[in-house]
């Protein structure tokens, strides 16, 4: 799509990228510590109660009539949706925590948008579709197993708390993977690719680790 960025780092944020892979590489923030996610808090992280907002310094701005998901790759149904297609389609509410890399956690957030089941259910995934990619409208892309993203909690979000996604949390819709870290929680989502092979994304490729699990730790890998 023409709308997608090249580079999802804005000029002058280089030195970011290579801090935190520094940081893959120090294993920065690891305290060696796993716990059952029935403790809540995952090891090494602290609770907030603001949102922070991380981005590579690109915020794209796509306005609704803009705006389109794509779901394609290995599946029976390709779908394209503008907003009000999506609008369209059965909408829900989620309450959950999220968890960030940095260390940041923040309980009982209330998500609304259409459910990863039901988007998989109208595309019905190929036999040997095994991965996806999500792709966003500022070059960012990450991964997870098809399993990982076939759960009930997982959507794609457009209301935070009861407002419109803001474009700093990654507004019109973004994807919201509320039991891995969050940065495969992908902003300005404008694709989801269903692969038969993984396909290691931005942060993945820079020393982040590929499954993400908050609490046994794989911040990198």
């Amino acid at each position: 799509m023409d709308d997608i960025a090249a580079n999802p780092v804005a000029p002058g944020r280089e030195k970011l990228v290579a801090k935190k892979q520094e940081w893959a590489r120090e294993g920065r923030l690891l305290t060696g510590v796993h716990a059952d996610p029935e403790t809540r808090l995952p090891p090494g992280q602290r609770l907030v109660t603001d949102f922070p907002v991380l981005d590579l310094g690109v915020q794209p701005a796509i306005g609704r009539d803009k705006w389109r998901l794509r779901v394609d790759g290995l599946v029976a149904n390709r779908l394209i949706l503008d907003w009000s297609a999506f609008q369209a389609l059965p909408q829900a509410e989620w309450l959950n925590d999220i968890h960030c890399v940095t260390a940041w956690s923040r309980y009982d957030n209330r998500w609304s948008g259409v459910g990863a089941l039901t988007l998989l259910n109208l595309v019905q995934p190929m036999a040997e579709a095994s991965h996806v990619v999500f792709h966003s409208y500022d070059g960012y892309t990450t991964n997870l197993p098809l399993e990982a993203w076939a759960r009930p909690e997982n959507l794609v979000a457009t209301h935070w708390n009861g407002a419109s996604l803001d474009r700093v949390h990654g507004g019109p819709a973004r994807i919201v993977v509320p039991h891995l870290y969050f940065w495969k929680s992908a902003k300005w989502i404008t694709r989801i690719e269903l692969l038969a092979e993984d396909r290691p994304g931005f942060w993945e490729v820079r020393g982040y680790h590929n499954n993400a699990d908050p609490w046994t730790e794989e911040r990198y890998g």
